[in-house]
């Protein structure tokens, strides 16, 4: 046995032997990209108050890897195609494990945004990577199986990246997190040469760079006009990137549709199956992404559990996206996928829905039921609709399917995040007005409660901080008069830092069944267009030679 796999997949004239072990390889790979966000989500707090974040600082902490990420997929896709998918996948692990090395060594903000960002250029070349070498290993009969394997990894990583990054939080700093991913980087590395074969389109064609750049131009400056305006207001940056976003689209749009060889033929959009399957993608993780966003800090500072308590609790979600994968296997064969995802969607839409009656009396087991339902549509939904996105391109063009399926999931849970954050934003502080309304707080202590459920909690701290503070005076003063004034007034800040707490949390819990009912509205109308954009019955794969007519010879 070789040690190390030279072989290109292309040249072999029956399906790889160890192509299960491969697949472990490059789910391994994608289990580093997604845990690199999720795990993020419990270290915050801790990197907020040691490196003095401000709510923008943390905000491009966690988006200064979406943008590169969502950015250059599409580029990177194609020219590991042409030259080496495995290549790829091996540089990205190696750019995204220096990136990880490097937020472990970060010691302010800027340099925990470069990091990020550094990791989200390998996360661009690694996740195109693993779908399409997935696609190229495995043979057509086994592909939806195999892609129904890698969509439950990803759903595994959701709840493993609070998990291990909660377990690391008890004993070590918020740095130990990005470390996280450097020795599972460092196995994959190894095992790709050794389990994954080589592949690469089988023409030379030069790569369509222009429209892999106008790719870049209005991708990056949708994801950026996507996080600013929301989170910070539509003033100039917002607004050039929403310009510069639609300019570039409608210019790689008709770059595209004239050149003879382009990196993306966007008539593939024309196509009820693929464009149906791309809106499902984008619109499930908005509603995956919008909901761990709310219920991760919902679980953190109403309910009061620690990072490796609040990634426990998530774990049922994980193990339903395992169950929906299996049920998405038996049944996509002998309904179709129209109906699979569209109970997917149904599934979603309910979970959403069911969060709407969060309250302040809301406990573990209210989240219990929306979190399996929403992990078996999770695991119903996807998986087809990634088959059917990777089934529409020719074996010369899978990196670019990879990328394509990845930038719907990547657009979708970056609208999720700013969408829904900012709605629940919205709300939290609106509710958190009304229930403050009479009380003696002063506007700048209320103005500082309104930024997060966080900052609401800490000026109740504060507030209890004082009271104890003059309970200690109280205890100490030698003048009668003036300790039971002083313990007057601590028994009224206690009061009030009850009453703040009280407010806090209420507040937040009436604004994630808002934000929630908002959710299911949008996933709902999403459900209905994508049921009547799926064809009914599944359509022949095109023949070779029919596709390479309908794409010219091949894309880059």
């Amino acid at each position: 046995m070789r040690l190390v796999m030279t072989e290109p997949v292309e040249k072999m004239e029956r399906p790889y032997a160890r192509r299960w072990w491969a697949l472990l390889v490059l789910c391994l790979s994608l289990l580093i990209i997604v845990m690199a966000n999720t795990a993020l989500t419990v270290a915050a707090p801790d990197m907020t108050r040691d490196l003095g974040l401000s709510s923008a600082d943390l905000q491009w902490v966690i988006d200064g890897y979406t943008v590169p990420y969502a950015a250059l997929m599409l580029l990177l896709g194609a020219i590991g195609d042409k030259y080496s998918r495995r290549g790829a996948l091996v540089l990205g692990l190696v750019v995204f494990g220096g990136g990880a090395v490097f937020g472990y060594l970060a010691g302010s903000a800027a340099t925990v945004i470069a990091a990020r960002a550094v990791m989200g250029v390998g996360a661009a070349l690694i996740m195109p990577a693993t779908l399409s070498l997935l696609a190229a290993t495995f043979p057509r009969a086994e592909r939806a199986k195999a892609i129904t394997l890698w969509t439950a990894t990803a759903g595994l990583a959701i709840a493993a990246g609070p998990v291990v990054a909660g377990a690391l939080l008890r004993d070590h700093g918020w740095s130990s997190t990005f470390l996280i991913n450097v020795p599972i980087a460092a196995v994959a590395i190894v095992a790709a040469f050794v389990l994954v074969p080589p592949s690469k389109a089988g023409h030379h064609d030069r790569i369509d760079y222009v429209g892999g750049l106008l790719s870049v131009l209005w991708t990056g400056s949708l994801v950026y006009m996507i996080i600013e305006g929301p989170h910070f207001g539509w003033d100039g940056k917002a607004i050039t990137a929403a310009i510069t976003a639609g300019a570039g689209l409608v210019a790689f749009a008709l770059w595209e549709l004239r050149h003879p060889r382009p990196i993306l033929d966007v008539r593939r959009f024309t196509r009820r199956r693929f464009a149906g399957s791309n809106l499902a993608v984008a619109l499930f993780f908005l509603a995956v992404f919008g909901a761990f966003y709310y219920l991760t800090q919902h679980l953190q500072f109403v309910l009061g559990y620690d990072a490796l308590q609040t990634g426990v609790r998530m774990l049922p979600l994980a193990g339903a996206v395992f169950v929906g994968s299996a049920l998405t296997g038996w049944l996509t064969p002998r309904v179709g996928m129209k109906w699979t995802v569209s109970a997917g969607m149904v599934g979603g839409t309910t979970a959403l829905a069911l969060l709407t009656g969060v309250d302040a009396g809301s406990t573990y087991g209210d989240f219990l039921a929306p979190l399996i339902i929403l992990g078996l549509a999770i695991g119903l939904a996807l998986s087809p609709c990634t088959d059917a996105i990777m089934g529409a391109f020719p074996e010369s063009d899978l990196g670019v399917g990879g990328a394509v399926n990845d930038t719907s999931l990547e657009l979708g849970g970056s609208l999720g995040i700013a969408i829904l954050g900012s709605l629940l934003a919205t709300s939290y502080g609106d509710h958190l007005t009304d229930a403050t309304a009479g009380s003696k707080l002063p506007a700048s202590a209320l103005d500082t409660a309104q930024d997060s459920v966080g900052a609401g909690y800490a000026v109740a701290q504060g507030i209890g901080d004082k009271a104890h503070q003059l309970a200690a005076q109280a205890a100490q003063a030698s003048d009668p008069q003036q300790a039971a004034q002083l313990k007057q007034q601590a028994a009224e800040l206690a009061t009030g830092a009850r009453q703040m707490a009280d407010a806090v949390g209420s507040s937040f819990s009436d604004a994630v069944a808002h934000t929630s009912l908002i959710g299911a509205v949008i996933l709902g109308a999403g459900t209905i267009l994508v049921a009547f954009l799926l064809p009914r019955r599944e359509a022949p794969a095109p023949e070779p030679a029919a596709e390479a007519e309908l794409v010219g010879t091949g894309t880059s």
